[in-house]
């Protein structure tokens, strides 16, 4: 079977860090680390609504930053995905939590983790659960956090190289099974080897519109529920090239963006990913019958809505954006690049960061009014990531309308 490889998780703000992020050090004391850990959870993880008392403990115990390369070793508690090699990444902390804290992990329980990576999901669970197998299809990325979890005496892991989405028959049934790639139906293996009564966490959808899916099993039959936006991003392989729905490249869009839909009526926009502080207001829209309204009041706390879309920057050379958005005494955060506005990052074809365009920044007190620009797409790009929102600044801002289209 040809390799599939996946990204875990993406974060745009980790462009910003990068930049602004002192040089790394390599000295640290554990007492160091242990201190940005619980700052970790204090910020990222329970200042974001995971309540499990439980989980909280675990995030606070496992050494992230054991589980990035040394040079990113500065940025291991941020809320960023990093790069861990083989084209692909951590999940952020937040990720991380909200998938445990979604699995309710028991003592007793067995589960099974479809995506090693880093092996920093499993060291999580590993405290929380009796026995863990995960299993990992890059050789090279499998065999490094087999060590890894090994060094750090996380006995109780079990690690395989391997399809994940086959599972592993000879240990099921599972209590609880985690996905951290996305496929676009539940693999039929993974129901089989899920316990009666047990839980499947699962991202699902097309490539760019995933949202998180939880299933719990019913006389041999999955019950479910729909739960938040997310971006688990297959990058290429069998899986990948089987998907009935695939993006155009050549036709980039912004899905929702008149932020109309909320299907599941968890009062989230529907189609946006790792929303922060941003309500879906129903009232006195400008456009259609809902706005989103962001809102901020700590310098540097992310208030932000994500969406990724693929385009080819060799065949689409510009876009025309337009949106409507009003807003209240806004400010610029902590850093002079946290300031309220759209930016849209371009990757190239390894995942790369080759640019962004920008629209504001929107600062001070405005009625609601139209923005428009027309940006250009660096060749490279094939794929594009929308940030939209306070992004660190403070203030209130309201935005509706949102159109992207390609300038033929």
């Amino acid at each position: 079977m040809k390799p599939i490889t996946y990204f875990l998780a993406i974060n745009i703000f980790a462009s910003f860090a990068l930049w602004n992020s002192p040089e790394p050090v390599f000295a640290q004391s554990s007492a160091y680390f242990r201190g940005l850990r619980h700052e970790m959870v204090t910020r990222y993880i329970e200042g974001e609504g995971i309540k499990n008392p439980r989980v909280l403990s675990s995030m606070k115990q496992v050494p992230r930053h054991e589980f990035v390369s040394s040079n990113m070793k500065n940025l291991a508690y941020q809320d960023l995905a990093l790069p861990i090699g083989y084209k692909q990444t951590i999940s952020p902390p937040y990720v991380v939590a909200y998938m445990t804290e979604t699995i309710d992990p028991q003592p007793e329980d067995k589960v099974l983790e479809i995506g090693t990576g880093s092996g920093y999901q499993a060291a999580v669970l590993s405290g929380l659960v009796k026995d863990v197998y995960t299993i990992e299809i890059v050789e090279g990325l499998g065999k490094k956090a087999a060590v890894r979890l090994k060094k750090l005496k996380y006995d109780n892991v079990h690690t395989r190289i391997g399809d994940g989405y086959l599972g592993w028959p000879e240990e099921a049934p599972f209590d609880k099974i985690i996905v951290t790639c996305s496929p676009e139906k539940v693999p039929q293996p993974l129901i089989d080897q899920l316990k009666e009564g047990g839980m499947l966490l699962i991202p699902l959808g097309e490539r760019y519109q995933q949202v998180f899916h939880l299933f719990q099993k019913e006389q041999g039959q999955l019950k479910h529920k729909r739960l938040i936006p997310t971006l688990f991003v297959p990058m290429t392989g069998r899986s990948e090239e089987k998907r009935e729905v695939k993006p155009n490249p050549l036709r980039p869009e912004i899905i929702n963006g008149g932020f109309e839909i909320d299907a599941n009526k968890d009062r989230k926009v529907d189609n946006w990913h790792y929303q922060r502080r941003v309500d879906w207001v129903n009232v006195d829209a400008p456009e259609g019958t809902s706005y989103l309204k962001f809102e901020n009041d700590t310098p540097g706390r992310l208030s932000q809505i994500l969406q990724g879309m693929a385009i080819d920057g060799s065949k689409v050379h510009a876009l025309d954006i337009s949106l409507q958005v009003s807003y209240l005494n806004t400010t610029q955060g902590a850093e002079t690049f946290q300031k309220p506005g759209m930016i849209i990052h371009f990757y190239d074809r390894i995942r790369r960061n080759i640019g962004q365009a920008y629209i504001g920044p929107w600062i001070g007190s405005r009625q609601w009014h139209q923005q428009r620009k027309t940006i250009s797409i660096p060749p490279q790009t094939r794929e594009a990531v929308v940030q939209l929102g306070l992004n660190g600044g403070v203030g209130v801002l309201n935005v509706d309308n949102l159109k992207i289209e390609k300038i033929e």
